[in-house]
């Protein structure tokens, strides 16, 4: 997670999405048309440690877009991002004891094409820099990186 978020300061939060959700989507589509009669463990495992390090990357790149949204309120985005994570962890959880592990890892790497999409098509990344209305009324210029 810290890497994700460090990488987005320096490439900025939408680019460093984009790989991670690509990552996630080929190593999991991947991982859906995995045959044990051809493939190896090692190669199995060694997919799955690629799919989990841009999982958690997108993690940290998600988490570095929180301050963007409003800074006083970081906190509370925070908890957010992270109780709505948890959520969707449960859900996964849940429809992969509904379905074959092939068909599990297929759905994981459609959602993630999906998401992919709409980061491409609808994420606006602030440049140079954001301004914010503070509760007194005035408005604040925050610089950005």
């Amino acid at each position: 997670r810290p890497g994700g978020g460090w990488i987005s300061d320096k490439i900025g939060r939408k680019l460093t999405l984009m790989i991670a959700f690509a990552g996630i989507a080929s190593s999991f589509l991947i991982l859906g048309n995995v045959d044990k009669d051809t493939w190896s463990i090692s190669w199995v495992v060694g997919l799955t440690i690629l799919g989990g390090i841009f999982s958690q990357a997108g993690s940290g790149a998600v988490f570095a877009m929180v301050p963007l949204i409003q800074r006083r309120l970081t906190g509370q985005f925070a908890g957010m991002v992270g109780a709505f994570g948890a959520a969707g962890s449960v859900m996964f959880l849940t429809v992969n004891s509904l379905v074959e592990y092939d068909e599990f890892f297929m759905l994981i790497g459609i959602v993630a094409v999906s998401v992919l999409v709409v980061i491409m098509l609808f994420l606006d990344e602030p440049k140079n820099q954001m301004t914010e209305v503070l509760d007194d009324g005035t408005v604040k210029i925050i610089k950005l990186n």
